[in-house]
């Protein structure tokens, strides 16, 4: 074992821990929300990722998103299975360097027991949630995150058991209201959080 994987044991216990090994996330986006979200799921015990995004790394991700200056310009998905390698070399990761539609996001997703929308557009979200819930994946979507001073009204919203949105519920970002670092950041984290807590209490 790993000293990652010593350090998640000691928490939560060898048991819990080789449960989570055994639940395969889905990232539909791999930018500011996914390439956070993902890192918490790993330092969580999860193991099995697929990561699905069309973009590479350019240098005005930088401010919030899990990549550093040396990885502009590569593909997403292949940034971030290295910064998470790094945290647990003994992950098993699918990278899907492409775009998501309604057709693609079927099977991009279809051996996921729980996928993490992280979206941009509003469209985009829609199309996801329209594919995937009917299948019964327990789905975690996002709405408003942007801006910064109001990180206290990012809020977990559970539409039903296996539908959670994290968010303000406000506008798209803008000029206005940029995505920012820290509200960023909490959004990934609760999103990360509703995975771990689902998988850890339905095994338990």
């Amino acid at each position: 074992m790993n000293h990652t994987l010593h350090g998640i044991a000691s928490h939560i216990g060898a048991p819990a821990l080789a449960r989570l090994y055994r639940v395969r996330v889905g990232i539909a986006g791999c930018g500011g929300l996914g390439s956070n979200c993902a890192m918490h799921l790993v330092r969580s015990g999860f193991a099995s990722l697929v990561l699905c995004d069309h973009d590479s790394v350019e240098a005005s991700n930088l401010n919030r998103q899990f990549f550093f200056a040396r990885q502009i310009g590569q593909p997403k998905t292949h940034a971030l299975a290295e910064n998470l390698r790094a945290i647990n070399p003994e992950l098993h990761l699918r990278l899907e360097h492409r775009a998501l539609t309604p057709q693609s996001a079927a099977e991009v997703f279809a051996d996921c027991d729980a996928v993490v929308e992280c979206l941009d557009e509003a469209e985009a979200k829609a199309m996801l949630a329209e594919a995937l819930l009917p299948r019964g994946v327990f789905y975690v979507g996002a709405s408003g995150i942007a801006g910064c001073g109001g990180n206290d009204a990012i809020v977990i919203r559970s539409v039903r058991p296996d539908l959670h949105i994290v968010g303000d519920g406000g506008d798209e970002a803008g000029p206005d209201v940029p995505p920012l670092s820290p509200g960023v950041g909490i959004a990934a984290a609760k999103q990360a959080g509703l995975v771990l807590a689902h998988f850890l209490k339905e095994h338990a």
